[in-house]
């Protein structure tokens, strides 16, 4: 019966892939381990020559089970690709010096009990240790004459403390067992540390100013998550002297900088211009010599992530999330015009600017590359020009599917925007079997690309799925009111705002309803939870990391910030809003599950903690439901190791195989040894 139903499965395979293979012998379908070895580039950085390009290039490792990163370097012209590091364990957060003749970065050598900061020459030769610290070291920053290095760290552990460690007398207090962390510096010509700050708080960032006098810091009562969510902006001498604190309030700065001449601060909060809480993120500018402070974007309906002061002081340039995609935006001081920089279906991955060159560093990623680096100059009219190739051959070697944004309109006529990623070979006319992710946040939303690893999309269509990305209600980029739907009770009209997508769907004739799963992580997984209470149209589930009972998250979680307004106060309070998280909790309905739910978590995971896995996986047990609970040992809230992830995806697939599509499914293994020994050979321009 076994060889039977491998057969049918080999001739299913044969079947899907037939009319592919009739386009291009040179192309096939992406498999989850192809999806896992995409190699992962962040961290661009021009040199102040405006010569080079150094960026983190990560890479699968299945020996050591997780994805490794080096420091590359390249031309601005796009040609001389090369690797500067080689460590075993990795490295990151690499930073030219300001002569473009040293690049520093930081790295735990195997030898080393915690991460330390590395030179390199440009050159190439061998790596440096710069630092001894007895704590690990974060942030590193040069300063603008190259003499020293800015870094953070924690405060060492007392004498005591080491004993009881040593001897096993170890016992702590809950969210007491933290060192506080601060600013250091390191002299490159001698290696001499210097202490900048210290006191009974943490500096959780630091941003210099352009001439190296002064930085703001963000800073809070301890690292712990739950204090960090009430962090606040300062600004200092870079001695540590003339402390200042700009902002106080009841929410979190994100970012904060000085303009060129060290008389503005702007900060990025998420809040409106009465600096309430809960609102898409925006620019705030403070003025030092009259404490005036301005919402740079009252107007803007999309959200900031990253911004930065222009070259000459009068402009502020920024990233915004506009739902299905992110631009890149300038902003004048003045007039308060708005430019848009770039125009096009993508996702602005991560950005950089170098005010000296006046240029802006991109990683952009799009249906068919994972986020190359462009450079773009401010120049009026200049176009984007591409300077990496790392993700080329994902389109020459794989069948991709094509995206598009699509518009609906949600159960109170409200307009909602997602993406249609179409199965491969797609035929109009034809219906297909249906998978919706719903993205984790819920402040974020899924944009143009190939998704994350948790969502393996090209092997989905080429399977001959339809996978839809709703931007539900709660998501960012569409405005204030479309965000803070979740304000007053998390599940209002985001659930809604799924099936009334899933309808619009099958009226168009794309989807089959009755073959139709749910999946996602995070928030994406407590949209699962609520809709396999609020509906029985999904053949099958898989729930990851996902809230089901609102009041114990509430006190189980590290972070409480936002959902204290999704439900109008804290269950603990007198007179608590009870019945609100009670109502919003999927555990209340659970008794009306049907579908096949799987569930996953990691063992670690502060953010949703397994408990409320748990709790669901208990719950569709006793109500007869089929399920599975699968417990990461050793894994945060989002999977770090290869073998973690395909356990994941195959375990998945197997699923909604199973019930949606009553077929058989054969898991893929993790590269054998003949596998492990191909190296892939990096595009050279």
């Amino acid at each position: 019966m076994k060889i039977i139903k491998k057969i049918q499965w080999l001739l299913l395979v044969y079947f899907v892939f037939s009319s592919l293979i009739a386009f291009s012998q040179d192309k096939r379908p992406m498999t989850l381990v192809d999806r896992l070895n995409i190699p992962d580039l962040r961290n661009a950085r021009i040199s102040s020559d405006g010569k080079q390009l150094i960026f983190l290039l990560s890479e699968a490792d299945w020996k050591a089970n997780r994805q490794i990163s080096h420091v590359w370097r390249i031309n601005s012209s796009g040609a001389g690709f090369q690797q500067m590091t080689f460590g075993a364990l990795g490295e990151r957060n690499p930073e030219w010096s300001p002569d473009s003749r040293q690049i520093a970065f930081i790295a735990k050598r195997e030898s080393d009990k915690t991460a330390q900061v590395f030179l390199i020459q440009n050159n190439g030769g061998e790596a440096r240790q710069l630092t001894h610290h007895e704590a690990a070291v974060s942030n590193i920053t040069w300063s603008p004459d190259g003499a020293y290095i800015y870094f953070l760290a924690s405060d060492e552990k007392s004498e005591k403390s080491k004993r009881k460690e040593e001897t096993k007398d170890d016992i702590y207090g809950f969210e007491e067992n933290f060192q506080q962390q601060h600013l250091w510096k390191v002299s490159v010509a001698d290696q001499k540390e210097e202490r900048i700050t210290e006191g009974d708080y943490s500096i959780l960032s630091f941003q210099l100013s352009r001439d190296g006098q002064k930085t703001t810091i963000l800073r809070a009562k301890s690292p712990i998550r739950e204090d960090a969510d009430f962090r606040e902006v300062w600004v200092m001498d870079i001695d540590g002297k003339n402390n200042r604190q700009i902002t106080q309030n009841k929410f979190p700065e994100n970012y904060a900088e000085l303009s060129p001449d060290n008389s503005k601060v702007f900060f990025l909060a998420d809040a409106n211009e009465k600096f309430e809480y809960y609102y898409n993120t925006n620019i705030f500018v403070f003025s030092l010599s009259d404490d005036n402070v301005e919402m740079l974007l009252p107007d803007m309906p999309h959200e900031v992530e990253q911004a930065s002061w222009s070259a000459d002081g009068k402009a502020i340039y920024f990233t915004a999330n506009m739902g299905v995609k992110s631009e890149l935006f300038r902003v004048d001081l003045v007039t308060k015009k708005l430019e848009q920089l770039t125009e096009v279906k993508h996702t602005v991955r991560s950005w950089y600017y170098e005010p000296q060159k006046d240029v802006h560093i991109l990683n952009i990623e799009d249906p068919t590359n994972m986020g190359d680096v462009w450079m773009l100059s401010p120049r009026k009219n200049s176009k984007p020009k591409r300077i990496t190739r790392v993700f080329d051959y994902l389109s020459q070697e794989f069948y991709l599917p094509h995206q598009e944004a699509i518009q609906w309109q949600g159960k109170d006529g409200v307009k909602v925007e997602g993406l249609l990623i179409y199965p491969i070979n797609y035929e109009k006319g034809k219906t297909y079997p249906l998978v919706v992710q719903t993205h984790g946040g819920p402040r974020s939303s899924d944009q143009y690309g190939l998704g994350g690893w948790r969502v393996y999309i090209p092997t989905l269509a080429a399977m001959g799925y339809a996978i839809f990305a709703p931007n539900y209600r709660g998501s960012t980029g569409y405005g204030d009111k479309f965000l803070r739907d979740m304000v007053g009770g998390y599940f209002q009209q985001s659930h809604l705002d799924v099936m009334a997508g899933v309808d619009y769907l099958i009226d168009q004739g794309i989807v089959d309803g009755n073959r139709m799963v749910k999946m996602g992580w995070s928030a994406g997984g407590h949209m699962t939870n609520k809709i396999i209470t609020f509906t029985t149209r999904f053949m099958a589930a898989s729930s990851g990391a996902g809230a089901i009972n609102w009041i114990s998250m509430y006190g189980q979680s590290d972070t409480r910030i936002q959902r204290t307004p999704w439900f109008g106060g804290t269950p603990w309070q007198k007179d608590g809003p009870i019945n609100v998280f009670w109502e919003n909790s999927p555990l209340k309905d659970i008794w009306k599950v049907k579908t096949p739910t799987i569930i996953f978590v990691g063992e670690n995971d502060v953010r949703v903690p397994s408990p409320q896995s748990i709790e669901l996986y208990r719950a569709l047990k006793a109500n007869g439901v089929p399920t599975h609970l699968y417990i990461a040992p050793r894994e945060p809230h989002g999977f770090q190791e290869l073998r973690h992830r395909l356990f994941k995806m195959n375990v998945e697939l197997d699923w909604f195989e199973k019930y949606a599509m009553g077929r058989e499914y054969i898991w893929e293994q993790p590269p054998g040894e003949k596998e492990l020994n191909k190296k892939r050979k990096l595009p050279q321009k």
